[in-house]
């Protein structure tokens, strides 16, 4: 149940208001910053595709592990918001295969165990579910983030749900 919720959470919640959050923002809306000390909305994108690649498809998966954590946040509108979405699909979709190869363990074993196997992304000893639980934590945040700069960048053009609703509650 664990896993099948945390594909639930990236492939049917988070990224699903990721890309109406980033289809409301135009190339350089996409890396604005408010300020020096903070990200724009692309440096977010590079920095989940990094982690979930490190954490999932690296940490749990045994990929090589290539990431660029720096690069993450000094990157500065080099990345169209169209390569910043396929880019965040391809990782999602690798952690996807890799999530499924452990459920497939799961279910054949008829246990949690490949669950509590521990690997070490990021050079942290953490146990599978903790590496996945990690980056679904993680996604959630950072996906708050996006909306909320996209909510500001582009008023009134991101909205997930019918508010007129609360209206009539009124």
């Amino acid at each position: 149940m664990f896993l099948r919720h945390a594909r639930f959470r990236f492939f049917d919640d988070y990224s699903v208001k990721i890309a109406e959050a980033i289809d409301a923002l135009d190339d350089e809306q996409v890396w604005t910053r408010p300020n020096e000390s903070s990200n724009s909305v692309g440096n977010l994108l590079l920095h989940l595709s990094g982690n979930v690649r490190q954490w999932i498809v690296s940490g749990v998966g045994g990929a090589e592990d290539t990431r660029n954590r720096a690069g993450e946040f000094a990157a500065r509108g080099s990345v169209s918001k169209t390569e910043l979405i396929e880019l965040v699909k391809t990782t999602l979709d690798q952690a996807d295969a890799v999530l499924a190869k452990v459920e497939r363990e799961c279910a054949a074993a008829n246990s949690d165990a490949p669950l509590q196997r521990v690997c070490s992304p990021q050079a942290y000893e953490v146990t599978v579910l903790d590496a996945i639980f990690h980056v679904v934590e993680h996604f959630s945040y950072h996906t708050g983030q996006i909306v909320f700069a996209a909510k500001w960048l582009a008023e009134g053009r991101v909205s997930f749900y019918d508010d007129r609703r609360l209206n009539l509650e009124k």
